[in-house]
């Protein structure tokens, strides 16, 4: 990597799925593992379904619901009004969500259809939440000072490839086990 990429440094937003230039040294790395291969959170449907889990709490407002998606993920995922707000509409028109008027907030509620929806698969909530579970994990790993390290893993994957298909396995395996162990002890 050149002098010039060091010295740039790495935006804190290129980490969570800003675009940037295919040609950016590890593009693709951090994307990876919070958001999967895609760069993103939720697969086709899962948003709905998340949104129906949180209203089986209790009736939220959108904002509330913004607001537990991005906690719930560490800040690794932040909701938009633009998935939230229409997906919001999508189950009102689908009789699976109620929505009443309070201190000029519209407030959603769980209806019976809505809960039956929610209970028609199971694991792909808990999926969901176990998703969220392991970004919130990775979000407070995340900082200012980590994302100067995050370019440096893809080369590391490479060479670890690479090595153990001339060392092996087990001689990969040794050597980056007492790198975790030196990191984990700083």
């Amino acid at each position: 990597m050149s002098k010039d990429f060091w010295e740039s440094g790495w935006p804190w937003s290129m980490a969570f799925g800003e675009r940037r230039p295919r040609t950016f040294p590890g593009a693709a790395f951090p994307i990876a593992f919070a958001f999967g291969s895609k760069g993103r959170f939720f697969g086709a449907g899962e948003m709905r379904l998340a949104i129906l889990s949180l209203l089986s709490e209790g009736p939220k407002h959108g904002y509330q619901l913004m607001k537990e998606l991005g906690e719930r993920s560490g800040g690794v995922y932040q909701a938009s009004a633009g998935s939230v707000y229409p997906t919001l509409q999508q189950l009102e028109d689908e009789a699976l969500i109620r929505v009443k008027h309070q201190g000029g907030r519209k407030v959603h509620t769980l209806t019976a259809a809505g809960r039956k929806e929610l209970d028609r698969d199971p694991e792909a909530v808990r999926r969901i939440w176990e998703r969220a579970e392991e970004c919130e994990d990775w979000g407070q790993s995340f900082g200012p000072e980590s994302m100067m390290v995050l370019p440096l893993l893809s080369p590391l994957v490479k060479a670890s490839l690479r090595a153990a298909g001339r060392a092996g396995v087990e001689r990969v395996r040794e050597i980056l086990d007492r790198a975790r162990k030196d990191l984990e002890a700083i």
